[in-house]
């Protein structure tokens, strides 16, 4: 026998795809008239500027910023391409490769940033009441646990 959702709990489903969907386009879409950039990528330049001398592990990386290791490395090769990533040999071991913010990089996402924290102020942030907001934030990291 299926649990099929009840109406309010569908409804609220419906609301969190939808939401979330047109949210991230909406990033994604800003971000690519402005700046020439991805929301991927953005995020891919966000965790390595955040990170010990601004360079990771492909397979850190891959792993915080969500992406295959394929599919990461296909991501960085066309960022290289554009001078906002730079690729290196792990001096440890010689097999694992470092992806390191280039200076063009960081100072893309420097340009990129504030128009990013726009959209997701307006778009998100100040539309929540503050108890909601915290809400969303303790169910999206019991479901990022459960994931996990």
């Amino acid at each position: 026998m299926t649990d099929w959702l009840d109406a309010d709990q569908q409804r609220d489903w419906r609301a969190f795809i939808e939401g979330s969907i047109r949210l991230i386009d909406l990033m994604d879409r800003t971000l690519r008239e402005r700046h020439g950039l991805t929301l991927a990528e953005f995020e891919i330049l966000v965790r390595l500027s955040e990170a010990e001398n601004q360079s990771m592990r492909m397979a850190d990386l891959a792993e915080r910023a969500y992406y295959s290791r394929s599919r990461l490395s296909h991501r960085i090769r066309t960022m290289e391409a554009r001078d906002l990533v730079t690729r290196t040999q792990t001096p440890e071991d010689k097999r694992g490769v470092i992806a390191r913010l280039t200076e063009t990089g960081a100072a893309t996402l420097h340009q990129a940033a504030p128009t990013n924290l726009h959209t997701v102020r307006t778009h998100f942030i100040d539309l929540l009441d503050p108890a909601d907001l915290q809400a969303v934030g303790r169910a999206m990291r019991a479901v990022t646990a459960n994931l996990d």
